[in-house]
């Protein structure tokens, strides 16, 4: 029994890492969307505009910077995901 008790254990660490991570993930993604609202597709570029276009690289830097850490966080939560899943079914199956 002091072994189920220790899978529970891990288990629900395992749950709350993920909870953790996909809310992370979460607000880096609602971040990104932001900031992908505010950028304009079509950018007009004169003598006047070019604040304008100093202000979309700025923005299109930010919104590249949230790339590597979605995915890596996206990649960490499927990891996690998959984990917690597979130690509850083998739980399962053993206390069957």
């Amino acid at each position: 029994m002091e072994i189920i008790q220790g899978w529970w254990t891990l288990l629900h660490c395992l749950f709350g890492a993920w909870g953790v991570v996909t809310a992370v993930l979460m607000v880096f993604v609602l971040y990104r969307r932001a900031l992908s609202a505010r950028e304009d597709d079509q950018l007009l570029l004169g003598a006047r505009e070019q604040h304008v276009a100093a202000d979309q690289r700025a923005m299109f830097q930010k919104i590249s910077r949230t790339t590597a850490p979605i995915v890596t966080l996206a990649v960490l939560s499927g990891l996690l995901l998959i984990a917690s899943v597979g130690l509850w079914l083998y739980q399962g199956y053993r206390s069957f």
